[in-house]
């Protein structure tokens, strides 16, 4: 039976919630989608899986985590493990390549993928990204300059577009 480790972080009201399976992590939630979502994530991927909370062994993710909102870390070193389609592993690998603080269309990953035309597939991989932050989809915004969509709101990409000084045009 597969073990799933998880433990929530909280930052500024927001609780995100972590988990990982033998060290890697492979979930990372956001404030509006809750526990839940996790259940029914590890559901989806780990049918029969139990879920455990353990802070102890969530540890460095968090301490990670914590160093990103507050100590301005540009980069994650934590081991991952995303399930996805190879599609949507494709996409979140070009996620990935986006620099700390800099943003990137949903057409700008689509050409980076290969498939020019496939921006609205894009955004429907971006959105079923497991690991918020980490593989940095609140670095995708809209063609015209927007926001775009965002799985644990506007808000919380407002946050996190705030935390690396990323500044959309009005």
């Amino acid at each position: 039976m597969t073990k799933i480790c998880w433990t929530e972080f909280t930052h500024n009201n927001d609780a995100y919630q972590l988990a990982s399976i033998d060290g890697k992590v492979c979930y990372i939630g956001g404030p509006e989608e809750g526990y839940a979502a996790l259940e029914k994530w590890a559901g989806k991927f780990y049918p029969g899986a139990i879920l455990v909370e353990s802070s102890q062994e969530m540890h460095p993710f968090t301490n990670e985590f914590r160093a990103y909102f507050t100590e301005g870390k540009k980069s994650f070193d934590m081991p991952i493990e995303p399930k996805g389609t190879p599609f949507q592993q494709e996409v979140w690998q070009a996620l990935l390549e986006i620099p700390y603080g800099e943003t990137r269309t949903y057409a700008d990953i689509a050409e980076r993928v290969g498939r020019p035309k496939a921006f609205r597939a894009v955004g429907t991989a971006i959105g079923a990204n497991p690991l918020l932050i980490v593989v940095p989809c609140h670095r995708v915004i809209a063609k015209g300059g927007g926001l775009g969509g965002f799985s644990a709101g506007l808000d919380v990409k407002r946050v996190l577009h705030q935390v690396e000084g990323i500044q959309l045009k009005a």
